[in-house]
């Protein structure tokens, strides 16, 4: 069969890029296609637009404390034009290395319409057939809307639409705890609005409960209203929107932002006809992220498995070296890092306490150490949070961070996990003072400590003692 090239890639967000842009750079001629906005959901709304607002939120929140440490600042002022204006700057000046232009100079043929899938080797696009003998899904995900009785009849905001906002919410109800809900009811608080969060369960349920805890207790004294419970009816009101609650709470605000997960964007490009194989919710894929047609893959949100950006990417980076080099590479999570960039942070690698113990009872140790006891903490006034470890036996298999910039202090847990260091190096590194990396190290000593000051080493320092006490 003749191809028309060497890789299709459907889908310019995180994954398809580095996968489109890795096969390129090796030389082989890629398709690459987008039928909406270069650099998929990360860039125009979710990573970038968010921590932007965050950053302006907590600018806020910092002068919201008008006199600490000995200096007075006036209170905030917001204008959300300003706001606005900043989350959209950001995305402009990020724009360029995920454009249209930069994936031609790397090689790519880049095609901006939408694609449909005609065979296992066969794509049609924009009145086209392209052809190729490895073809990568990079479809993404979209906000999952639940059936809630009247959501259909009422204005709601997601991650897609809120940054485009031109007017900021008077109270910004939200049904959803988990990171968008958190990250984005802390930052409309303190710019200002009212914020009530509803949610069934533990908020960030997937973090551990010590560190959530931590955050919550924060988040409520800044003014978030939590609500638990399950809304069961939305309608329109005088304010704006009603929320009904089955606890029989009627919440009322002026915007409601619906933020309960992701649903992988499978749908219209034909792989139901094509016959392949589908999940609970994306495309089923084997380690190698193979689909049920062996010569097609699938990276990132639309297949079944964690959504994140840096996992997208790795995917894409695992496939292009695989189609580039023939190189099997299949993913590993044993190190999975995530981090909701709350104020205080919560970061997490690997398992968490609770999953650790399900999973191995009593041969899991932990070990804590609170920033309280951290002098960088301490020097900058800001002490909240903790880092504790999950040890089976001297091996990490889990960490959770909360605290200012936790997501930073992943790295070096990432490498003991994966075995490229160890936490008897750690223990024994000299770190930069003062420091919050500091942590690690008090975290990976006190993990060996007890061996490092057990009974054998005692016994052997009297020993040389003793001697040097004759001999001198």
């Amino acid at each position: 069969m003749k191809f028309t090239h060497d890789v299709i890639v459907i889908g310019g967000g995180a994954g398809g890029l580095v996968a489109a842009g890795g096969c390129a750079l090796f030389g082989l001629k890629v398709a690459l296609i987008e039928g909406h906005k270069m650099g998929g959901e990360c860039l125009n709304n979710g990573c970038v637009p968010s921590k932007a607002l965050i950053t302006a939120a907590r600018r806020a929140a910092e002068a919201r404390e008008e006199k600490r440490m000995g200096v007075t600042l006036a209170a905030p002022k917001v204008e959300w034009a300003g706001v606005h204006q900043h989350i959209h700057d950001a995305i402009a000046e990020i724009a360029p290395h995920d454009s249209e232009e930069r994936f031609e100079e790397m090689g790519c043929e880049v095609i901006r319409d939408w694609a449909k899938l005609t065979g296992k080797h066969s794509v049609e696009v924009g009145g086209r057939t392209l052809t190729a003998p490895r073809i990568v899904i990079a479809t993404g995900s979209e906000p999952f809307v639940p059936p809630i009785r009247g959501l259909d009849n009422v204005p709601y905001l997601t991650n897609e639409n809120i940054f485009d906002l031109t007017k900021q919410p008077e109270h910004l109800v939200i049904i959803g705890g988990g990171v968008i809900g958190m990250e984005m009811a802390q930052s409309f608080c303190r710019l200002g609005s009212q914020v009530t969060v509803i949610e069934p369960d533990r908020p960030m349920s997937r973090d551990d409960e010590d560190s959530v805890a931590v955050v919550i207790e924060v988040i409520e004294r800044e003014g978030v209203r939590f609500v638990k419970g399950l809304a069961q009816k939305v309608e329109g009101s005088a304010d704006g929107v009603a929320v009904h609650v089955d606890n029989g709470e009627t919440i009322t605000g002026s915007h409601l932002l619906v933020a309960v997960g992701r649903k992988a964007r499978v749908s219209g490009y034909g792989l139901e006809e094509l016959g392949i194989e589908l999940g609970r919710n994306g495309i089923a894929v084997d380690a190698r992220r193979r689909t049920s047609i062996k010569s097609i893959y699938a990276v990132g949100d639309c297949r079944e498995g964690p959504r994140l950006t840096h996992v997208s990417g790795y995917e894409g980076s695992n496939v292009a070296l695989e189609i580039t080099l023939g190189l099997p590479t299949k993913v590993d999570w044993e190190a999975l890092p995530w981090c909701t960039y709350t104020e205080p942070e919560v970061a997490q690698i690997g398992l968490t306490e609770s999953e650790a113990r399900k999973k191995f009872g009593e041969r899991v140790t932990v070990v804590k150490e609170g920033f309280d006891h951290n002098e960088r903490a301490i020097a900058e006034g800001d002490t909240k949070g903790h880092m504790k470890v999950i040890f089976k036996g001297k091996k990490v298999i889990g960490a959770s961070i909360v605290g200012k910039n936790a997501g930073e202090l992943l790295l070096p847990l990432s490498q003991t996990i994966t075995g490229k260091a160890s936490t008897f190096a750690l223990g024994s590194a000299v770190i930069s003072y003062p420091t919050r990396s500091e942590i690690t190290k008090a975290v990976a000593f006190a993990a060996w400590e007890p061996t490092v000051f057990g009974a054998i080493p005692k016994k052997w320092a009297g020993s040389l003692a003793k001697l040097r006490r004759i001999f001198a």
